[in-house]
């Protein structure tokens, strides 16, 4: 099991920065893909940016150039840096890992997500 707790979402006004964290919990092997999520009011989950345990990339078209995804394998942490923040930028902003047990089976996980508004 894996547990994933976001922190750093708030209300800012749109041209501002945020930085959101996730820190990974639990029993598991190795944890593999790591990535942002984000949901905004009345649409569908959308991917923002993901990060491969070896550091490959992908961001979505949308926040490239803006946003800055990180991770750091000790210690089990996520990160998303957000800078020139937009309106259309505003929803909750979820974590999410690939996880491997130490049966070799992987499984996905969620934070429980956190709220980011922006003003315009």
């Amino acid at each position: 099991q894996v547990q994933l707790v976001e922190s750093g979402g708030g209300l800012v006004q749109a041209g501002g920065s945020l930085r959101l964290s996730c820190a990974a919990s639990g029993s598991f092997f190795s944890i593999n893909a790591m990535g942002w999520y984000r949901r905004a009011p009345g649409k569908e989950r959308e991917l923002v940016a993901a990060v491969g345990h070896g550091g490959s990339l992908n961001y979505a078209d949308s926040v490239k150039g803006r946003f800055t995804i990180s991770r750091d394998n000790a210690k089990n942490a996520l990160y998303l840096q957000m800078n020139s923040l937009k309106p259309e930028d505003t929803a909750v902003y979820y974590c999410h890992a690939e996880a491997q047990n130490y049966g070799s089976i992987s499984y996905d996980y969620w934070g429980q997500g956190t709220q980011v508004i922006v003003s315009s």
